[in-house]
């Protein structure tokens, strides 16, 4: 009996030392663990990607950028009557204000704007819609 005894006494002397451990430890001001950052977007090498796919030497070209991100949207005000304007950069020049109607780059239209979008079109009639990135909260 007198062992059993013993080992309660050491097991609520561990437990105070750990929580006196762990309580000072809080009110001396520990150091809280480093919060993680995202992971940056990563963008696939086109090269690597034709070669995992078993195309052999140089061959493996990258792809020309498509006609949608040589424009970048960044405001719009649009208007209930069908007219208004749109910021846009053409590749990766400053942006500029468009009205609807007008020329955008080479061969390329402002044909109408909406809330949080601008559609573009070009002179053989193919057409492109730009979105506003969206909102941060």
């Amino acid at each position: 009996m007198p062992a059993l005894t013993a080992l309660v006494w050491a097991l609520a002397a561990a437990s105070a030392l750990y929580w006196g451990l762990r309580i000072r430890g809080e009110a001396s001001g520990g150091q809280a663990p480093a919060p993680v950052a995202a992971p940056a977007e990563m963008q696939p090498d086109p090269r690597a990607v034709a070669r995992a796919l078993g195309v052999e030497g140089e061959g493996a070209a990258a792809p020309p950028a498509s006609v949608a991100s040589r424009f970048a949207l960044q405001g719009v005000v649009a208007s209930p009557s069908g007219g208004g304007s749109a910021l846009i950069a053409v590749d990766g020049q400053p942006a500029r204000p468009y009205r609807v109607g007008s020329a955008v780059g080479e061969g390329w239209v402002l044909r109408s704007v909406a809330a949080r979008q601008a559609v573009l079109a070009a002179e053989g009639g193919a057409a492109v819609t730009l979105e506003l990135p969206p909102l941060k909260p």
